[in-house]
């Protein structure tokens, strides 16, 4: 059975229970602060456990894509070197919110399992939670009992197959705070001798780490609330959360011993020894290496076609650093020294394009953009070995004369190699090794600790309990984020009625697309402690600030109730809940208060937002119908805006588009919004924003359905005639095949243009007011270009004197011919072209020069080949110790080095140091 058969199975199955089969949401999450990535099945229905979104259907089952590779769930270490762990890994899951259970859910997973994929059930041990005393959980009876039905008709002994688990491994949560519940996990015996007599029992190695005998199902009960003083409550409603590894499932029923030996990844594995020559299956070393690549390219490929490219910071920065790892293995292990993985994207969308269109779709991007990644970290690489074999040799030149120094490299030399360079420390031990030097571990160690608690404070949050508000309890006890936390003074039984979730949104309303302003109360509220700065977030009964979404940012604002003023610094959405975030808590939370959005900030926005639409359209009038977005910004000062396009924009282009966007506003075009059904408005031309979560009914805004037609929540002018001026003040490229434009409008367009006008009158009036400025500007950089070539042509014929000077005072020190001057030139240029007309007419040479350039001091080293070579001298750490002498620091190449400073006083201290230097060397 391959793996296609094994997935549509399962949706089949599912669909004949009455499920609804929905498509997988973006692995790379967007409007969530809690995640940067989808890592269960869970999380795209994390508001309908918690009670923020209207249930549409109450059973689905879904095959979900995900990444594990940071935080509670962290595989990355793992992968590559056990057969089963992966970074991007799909989740086959069915679900029921409030339907049905523990019975039906257990039921239906023996009989698909069984009898569907005809497992052996011999080969199939389960477990169920144990229990916690010390939260008074109860051991999951309900759970045993189905179980042993199940295993008594098909003639298996329940004592022999059901494992109690404890709360580590039965007991799931989706994170610190939230969702959780008891689980039954099924477990697979995939051991070739598993019958034999002699063998251990399957049940003795669930749970130990045995790489084949593996959980391979696990069924979650959301029961409970886990809230953030860790303790426990009833959800009003029970759902049904499962999970199964889509991979490990291939293992099963492709009989392998390994998910790396199955139809998923044994393409890409062939393709990988055939462009690198070593037969996988040989050697420990690379088939890892093997491994890591064809998982890593899983990974990075998903996630662009998601929407996310490699960057320095945040999700960006988590796909670059799996792209790193897989080039690293190839590098070290497969003898990759130049781009490969990008040749595998092709095989990848080929095996799983038809479940996952998005592949296919995105493929050329993701080929660029992995190409053009791995082209700059082979660089990095190249120069990260450099920096290596300089602190070597330094360490050796410096220290050579020493007996029985410890080679050894220090702690921060090989973090900053891991860190900047993107060396793995086993590769760094790998170099010292060779040449006989060792790594200070614990130094290492201690490096990273640190990067790691600044990293922790940088992004340290610690988050309150939601509160009901007293006051306005009754009016909204149907609304219940993912935690309920009595008023004081409150029954455990009326607490119990007031957090009861109806499945609905209640009372709670968004209207700023009407308005910026509305009477609110506050419903609910929690205190938070960001980067250890305290604030506040409230839930308000309704609201008109817009929450940061689909690339516009918040809405600032405040609230007032005539006595008090509580400012709003942004506006967020988490888990479908529109969250206020403000400066301080009031005094009394139960007062209606006014809350008004800032008008300014909204308008410019706005502007911007609706610019964004115009420009999109005219991108793909002037430039083709290949551009699609590929991420946007939009806030009231500007908007950023990445498309796909594989090459520049030139400036006809961008002439044309800035033009296109004008005349649309000047046509002042209505704008006009309807919410429709999500394939009505695909058959519209609706355009969709790059990996966006859509829903079954969608926000559709129309520019003239001849021009603009987009998916998108954001809020708009009336008309574009509001947005005034349009004017891109850059385009460059943010990645390959992806371009960036930025843009201002209305007011900032004004003042961009006229600054831009008051530069012009400014130099026009330097000039004396030509009537043919462009005329003028170019005779006066003709006149600059040709006392340019005056000037070198003097410091040409200065050098030449002062070479032979040079040459008079050459010395004899230890056998070496000898420069150490100070002189007058003041260029760099003119001393390095002197430095090397000496060094091509000097044999045996070692010469130092010192010199004031542009008002500082300069020294230089240069040093003939054959000593470099013989002798093992070195121009960059002769130069480092005779820059301490001004001041400053500096570095080359071997054979010739400069260095500048800010201490002109030392630069005679600094040549006569370089005699003794020499002087003093074991040369």
């Amino acid at each position: 059975m391959n793996s296609v058969q094994v997935r549509q199975l399962f949706l089949d199955f599912f669909k004949a229970k009455g499920h609804v089969i929905v498509p997988s949401a973006p692995m790379v999450i967007k409007n969530d602060p809690t995640l940067l990535f989808t890592n269960a099945g869970m999380n795209q229905f994390k508001d309908l456990f918690l009670g923020n979104a209207p249930i549409l259907h109450p059973r689905v089952a879904d095959t979900q894509k995900c990444l594990r590779v940071s935080g509670k769930h962290n595989d990355l270490e793992e992968v590559g070197v056990d057969t089963y762990h992966h970074t991007m890994f799909e989740m086959l899951g069915n679900w029921s919110f409030g339907d049905y259970f523990k019975k039906e859910a257990i039921a239906w997973s023996w009989e698909l399992l069984t009898e569907v994929y005809k497992i052996d059930q011999r080969q199939l041990y389960v477990s169920v939670f144990e229990g916690f005393k010390d939260e008074n959980l109860a051991f999951d009876q309900e759970s045993y009992d189905c179980w042993a039905e199940l295993l008594k008709k098909a003639g298996l002994n329940p004592e022999e197959r059901i494992l109690r688990g404890n709360k580590k491994d039965n007991f799931w949560e989706m994170g610190d705070t939230g969702p959780c519940g008891p689980c039954t996990e099924i477990h697979v015996d995939l051991r070739p001798d598993r019958n034999d007599p002699s063998a251990a029992l399957g049940k003795s190695l669930v749970n130990q780490g045995h790489p084949q005998v593996i959980e391979i199902w696990n069924n979650v009960f959301m029961e409970f609330n886990r809230k953030a003083d860790g303790s426990l409550e009833k959800l009003p409603a029970q759902h049904v959360d499962t999970g199964m590894g889509f991979e490990r499932l291939c293992m099963v029923l492709q009989n392998k011993r390994s998910s790396y030996d199955t139809d998923i990844f044994q393409p890409l594995i062939g393709l990988i020894s055939k462009a690198c020559g070593v037969v996988y299956g040989q050697k420990e070393r690379t088939d890892i290496a093997m491994r890591v690549i064809a998982d890593h390219v899983r990974a990075i490929s998903f996630s662009i076609a998601d929407g996310q490219l490699p960057s320095n910071t945040g999700a960006g920065y988590v796909i670059r650093r799996i792209l790193r790892r897989a080039v690293r293995y190839g590098y070290q292990a497969l003898g990759f020294k130049e781009p490969f993985i990008f040749q595998l994207v092709q095989v990848l969308a080929d095996q799983m394009g038809e479940a996952f269109p998005e592949l296919k779709r995105e493929r050329v991007l993701i080929e660029k953009v992995i190409k053009e990644e791995e082209l700059s970290f082979f660089k990095t690489l190249s120069h990260g070995l450099i920096k290596i074999e300089t602190i070597i040799n330094y360490i050796s030149n410096s220290k050579g004369n020493v007996g029985n120094f410890q080679k050894v490299l220090s702690g921060f030399d090989a973090f900053e190699l891991y860190d900047t360079y993107g060396f793995p420390i086993d590769l760094t031990e790998l170099i010292a090794r060779e040449n006989g030097f060792t790594v200070d571990m614990d130094g290492f160690a201690t490096h990273m600790e640190q990067q790691k608690s600044r990293s922790r404070e940088a992004t340290s949050l610690e988050t309150g309990d939601w509160v009901i508000s007293q006051n306005s309890m009754n009016m909204h006890a149907d609304f219940h984020p993912d935690g309920y936390k009595s008023p004081e003074g409150a029954s455990q039984k009326e607490a119990s009625q007031k957090s009861k979730v109806k499945g609905e949104r209640g009372e709670v309303q968004f209207v700023g697309y009407e308005q910026m302003e509305c009477e609110s109360k506050i419903v609910m509220y929690r205190k938070v402690k960001i980067k250890n700065k305290e604030q506040f977030q409230l839930v308000l009964d309704k609201t008109p600030f817009y929450a940061e979404s689909g690339g516009q940012v918040g809405d600032t604002g405040y609230l007032d109730n005539g006595e008090e003023k509580i400012s709003i610094l942004d506006t967020k959405k988490e888990n479908g809940v529109i969250i206020h975030y403000a400066d301080k808590f009031p005094k009394e939370s139960g007062k209606v208060f006014k809350a008004i959005v800032n008008r300014e900030k909204r308008i410019f926005t706005q502007n911007n937002h609706s610019a964004t639409h115009l420009l999109h359209a005219a991108l793909r009038k002037v430039l083709g119908t290949h551009v699609e977005q590929k991420g946007s910004l939009v806030n009231d000062e500007y908007l950023r805006f990445d498309f796909s396009h594989f090459s520049k924009v030139t400036e006809e282009e961008l002439k044309k588009i800035e033009q296109l966007v004008n005349e649309k506003i000047r046509e002042n075009i209505p704008s006009e919004v309807r919410e429709m059904p999500i394939e009505l408005a695909k058959k519209t031309g609706a355009m969709a924003l790059f990996g966006e979560k859509y829903g079954e009914v969608v926000r559709v805004v129309t520019f003239d359905v001849n021009y603009s037609i987009e998916l998108c929540g954001g809020t708009h002018v009336s008309a574009t005639g509001r947005i005034g001026l349009f004017k891109i003040v850059s385009e460059a490229a943010v990645a390959a095949g992806v371009r960036r434009m930025e843009a201002i409008t209305s007011v900032r367009a004004e003042e961009f243009v006229n600054s831009r006008l008051t530069e012009l009158q400014q130099v026009k009036e330097l000039l004396g007011n030509p009537k043919e400025t462009v005329k003028s500007v170019n005779e006066l950089k003709s006149l600059n270009t040709e006392l340019r070539k005056q000037n070198e042509a003097l410091l040409r014929e200065k050098a030449q004197l002062i070479k032979a000077e040079l040459k008079v005072k050459l010395k004899i020190v230890n056998g070496i011919n000898f420069i150490s001057e100070r002189i007058v030139l003041d260029s760099s240029e003119a001393i390095k072209d002197l430095s090397f007309e000496l060094k091509n007419e000097i044999n045996n040479l070692v010469m130092v020069l010192g010199a004031e350039v542009k008002g500082k001091p300069s020294l230089s080293v240069i040093i003939s080949d054959n000593l470099v070579k013989e002798k093992k001298l070195n121009a960059g750490t002769m130069i480092r110790d005779l820059a301490k002498e001004i001041q400053g620091g500096g570095g080359g190449q071997p054979f010739y080095a400069t260095a500048g400073g800010s201490n002109l006083s030392g630069l005679g201290k600094a040549l006569e140091k370089a005699r003794s230097l020499l002087e003093t060397s074991s040369v």
